[in-house]
């Protein structure tokens, strides 16, 4: 072998060498210096939530509709989804409970197919807040307690969950539930307290000590971001929370509905995600919108904005986990909501919000308040999460440049 034969040999090993020691992006999502990221890029995307994917799997393991829902959305590319990775109710989770590994088997089918057929999983582990606390014979108020038999089981399903899922390419982010902060600190808390239906495995009795505060949700928040972060270093963890009660501040500390400002709203978001939380959630509707700063009617893009920033001075990126509309007659009916809808659309993608999930795909009921399905009069709306991936995707090469 010749001398510059040689050299060329050693330049190509160590090529090859530099390459397969490089280390590859994580899979799913990251967040770095508070920025959403993809594949080592700043990454922007509309997607679904598809509360049932795993759901109607635990009613009927023999359900294979969740599966075909899957495929349409993979199909219509929609590039992930947000669904509820437990049961809603109590005795719901009875498999769980009897043959743990038979209802994991069923979460990997969710999670194989979805590695597949190429959509990210945006899990949320505890949905509803009255399940686990039910499930083992405590109050809701037990979120807050670290000695808690609820907070015990948090952990369990938490370290089962991440710890099985962390390799998988599929997951993008982990959720803890779904808007729990709708029912801190309420003047009138009485009213609000989790209903009572013994059937489906819930409590026979409420008192005040099913009520919940922010102090709560930050103990069960900081807990379950502690354990998933030593299990998974990288992908982003939210809340699942919506869109902070414009009054929360002032519900907290005095027991009123007085509107808080910008500044006081603000700093509820960061409360609500503490460390190592690093991704904010909100929900966005026709009339969250109403209320805020002492204003009598905000738009989408208003509220958007002041949402937009709280993240970049938190240093956390912007998760709107639902938004949408009902399209029953007595809001307006399809033109009225498909018109708010896009208003929506618009305000996401004008003020830079990073990710963003409509509720809902296929709810199992065709022509249900909020079900969007490729056969229903409300398909368009694939399109248009189409439009706008494609118009985010360009603007983040824009930047780029």
């Amino acid at each position: 072998m010749g001398s510059t034969t040689l050299c060329s040999a050693v330049l190509v090993a160590l090529t090859i060498g530099l390459t397969a020691g490089a280390a590859a992006p994580p899979s799913g999502l990251t967040v770095e210096d508070g920025v959403l990221m993809r594949n080592g890029e700043p990454y922007r995307a509309m997607g679904m939530n598809f509360f049932s994917v795993f759901y109607r799997r635990v009613l009927d393991p023999e359900d294979t509709t969740w599966r075909d829902g899957l495929e349409t959305l993979s199909r219509k590319d929609v590039p992930f989804i947000r669904f509820m990775a437990t049961a809603f109710w109590p005795s719901q989770m009875e498999l769980y409970e009897e043959d743990s590994e038979a209802f994991f088997a069923l979460l990997d089918g969710v999670v194989e197919a979805a590695e597949e057929l190429d959509i990210g999983l945006i899990p949320s582990l505890f949905w509803y807040d009255a399940c686990v606390p039910d499930l083992v014979g405590e109050p809701r108020s037990a979120w807050g307690d670290l000695d808690s038999n609820t907070i015990a089981f948090m952990r369990t399903y938490t370290q089962q969950v991440v710890t099985r899922y962390k390799d998988s390419p599929a997951i993008w982010a982990w959720e803890f539930g779904n808007e729990y902060d709708l029912s801190i600190d309420l003047p009138n808390a009485a009213d609000h307290r989790p209903p009572i239906w013994p059937n489906l495995g819930t409590a026979e009795s409420r008192s005040e000590t099913d009520d919940m505060t922010l102090e709560m949700l930050v103990t069960a928040f900081g807990e379950f971001g502690r354990l998933v972060r030593t299990i998974d270093p990288h992908r982003p963890i939210t809340s699942g929370n919506a869109t902070p009660r414009p009054s929360l501040h002032h519900q907290r500390i005095e027991g009123s509905w007085q509107q808080d400002t910008p500044e006081q709203f603000k700093a509820n978001l960061a409360a609500l995600h503490p460390d190592p939380m690093n991704m904010l959630s909100i929900h966005v509707y026709p009339g969250v919108v109403d209320g805020y700063f002492g204003r009598e009617r905000l738009t989408y893009r208003n509220l958007l904005e002041v949402c937009m920033e709280a993240s970049r001075e938190i240093g956390k990126p912007l998760f709107v986990g639902e938004f949408g509309a009902s399209f029953v007659e007595e809001h307006g009916g399809l033109e009225a909501s498909t018109e708010k809808i896009f208003e929506q659309f618009d305000a996401i993608e004008a003020t830079g919000v990073p990710l963003a999930a409509i509720w809902n795909y296929d709810l199992g009921e065709e022509d249900g308040p909020y079900n969007i399905t490729e056969t229903n009069e409300r398909a368009f709306i694939f399109d248009r999460i189409a439009e706008s991936n494609r118009r985010m995707m360009s603007n983040n090469l824009l930047e780029e440049e």
